[in-house]
């Protein structure tokens, strides 16, 4: 029988503080850190996803940070993958893996036994969905999504499109729905042994926290990160794009709404 790897999963909301204190146990606890953030994968996302800076690392490894450009398809099974060699390969050098996050996907892909269909991505399939998300709402394509796979709209939020619309192209590309992969949804992942620690806030502080951070990330230059990502021709119909804090400013740039109005979307958005 194979020794359980030791794992510790920190999670908690945005701005709650987990960079700071999982820096912190990786210090204590000769540990190194898997991020487990969907959007901070992305090369040049710096300031609108908040990714810890070169100097508050303290000499503590990063993992599952910059490793895909914006344009770049990177499924939850890819980073199941990719996060799992990381764990072994800290054990195996007598460290302590530290997954941070974030993405609840990501933390459930983990904890989890999920299964992921290899269902190749359909780039058509998903422009055609885009565009009906950006002309009617989410609310449009997360109706469909209710219609044929109940159980996965459940369990998926109706902001989060890009796993709506997977849901949808695994339909379509299977005839089967996406919850038929992950019946074993709650069955916990015996390669390791896990301790989950879960951060929380009082909400007003938390809140006051969530507004100081994005005044912040507009000083540091929020603005010019996404006018630059947009020089190189990174569009607002790809994911990444669509993440918190992108979308809001690119919608400002086309003029569609005021620098205050996409600097409180940003902050009520932040708080949802």
């Amino acid at each position: 029988m194979n020794k359980k790897i030791p794992l510790i999963v920190l999670v908690g909301p945005t701005a709650v503080g987990k960079t700071d204190i999982s820096i912190k146990l990786a210090k204590k606890l000769n540990g190194e850190i898997i991020s487990a953030d969907s959007m901070q994968i992305y090369k040049y996302m710096d300031i609108g996803t908040a990714k810890v800076k070169e100097g508050e690392k303290q000499g503590i490894p990063h993992y599952l940070i910059d490793i895909v450009y914006p344009d770049e398809d990177f499924t939850v099974s890819n980073y199941k993958d990719l996060a799992n060699e990381h764990i072994k390969d800290i054990n195996s050098r007598s460290k302590l893996p530290i997954v941070v996050g974030g993405t609840g996907l990501y933390i459930n892909s983990l904890v989890y036994k999920l299964s992921f269909t290899q269902v190749a991505p359909n780039t058509e399939f998903r422009e055609v969905y885009n565009k009906i998300a950006d002309e009617y709402g989410n609310a449009k394509i997360y109706e469909e999504l209710k219609k044929i796979d109940p159980i996965s709209a459940n369990r998926i939020n109706i902001n989060d499109r890009k796993r709506i619309i997977r849901a949808l192209e695994i339909y379509h590309e299977t005839g089967k729905p996406m919850s038929e992969y992950n019946k074993d949804f709650r069955k916990y992942n015996d390669d390791y042994h896990i301790i989950l620690i879960g951060l929380t806030m009082e909400r007003n502080m938390l809140y006051e926290r969530i507004n100081v951070r994005v005044d912040n990330m507009i000083e540091e230059g929020l603005i010019n990160e996404v006018e630059e990502l947009m020089k190189i021709g990174y569009n607002r119909q790809l994911n990444s794009m669509q993440a918190l804090g992108y979308k809001e400013i690119i919608s400002y740039l086309y003029g569609e709404i005021s620098l205050d109005e996409a600097i409180e979307l940003i902050k009520r958005n932040s708080r949802k």
